[in-house]
């Protein structure tokens, strides 16, 4: 039985160029499975990705200012300021000027900020809880073991502060 284990391991250890083809494969297809509910409903507001990306993380951590949400997503300012321009102007996020620093914005979803960011997650979590439940709470541990070995340590850094501050 430890011989066996043992092998298994070792295994995991070694994957061949197919075994890891395979799992790039699935990743493809399970990112498109995962993206696919919040674009529907992102393409019905001539919204993209970029904008649940901001409307996501703006939600995760409240008054985050653009400097910090540029650094989350790993974009452009120009890029980012015109989404947050479109997210403002159609009254789902608020921008405000930092207290101690005039220069800075801090970004908050409005109630109908809240709602879209909400029915957009709703759809992805109804996805990930089905797929948690049939693969088991040791495949769930697994899994996010190797999303996070496969962060840059920066990504790793700002997904645990992230982590952290939701307690």
């Amino acid at each position: 039985m430890a011989e066996s284990q043992n092998l298994q391991g070792e295994t995991l250890l070694y994957l061949t160029d197919e075994q890891l083809r395979q799992g790039i494969e699935a990743m493809f297809f399970a990112y498109r499975g995962f993206t696919d509910d919040p674009d529907r409903i992102l393409a019905g507001l001539s919204y993209g990705r970029a904008h649940h990306r901001a409307l996501h993380f703006i939600n995760c951590a409240p008054g985050t200012t653009v400097n910090n949400l540029l650094s989350i997503l790993g974009v452009t300012k120009q890029s980012l300021n015109r989404v947050l321009r479109t997210l403002v102007e159609d009254g789902l996020v608020e921008s405000r000027v930092g207290r101690n620093d005039k220069r800075e914005r801090h970004l908050y979803l409005t109630e109908a900020g809240a709602a879209l960011e909400r029915d957009l997650s709703d759809a992805q979590r109804a996805r990930m809880r089905a797929a948690y439940r049939q693969a088991g709470p040791e495949a769930v541990a697994g899994f996010r073991k190797v999303l996070e070995a496969m962060m840059d340590p920066d990504m790793r850094r700002a997904y645990q502060k992230l982590r952290e501050g939701r307690g």
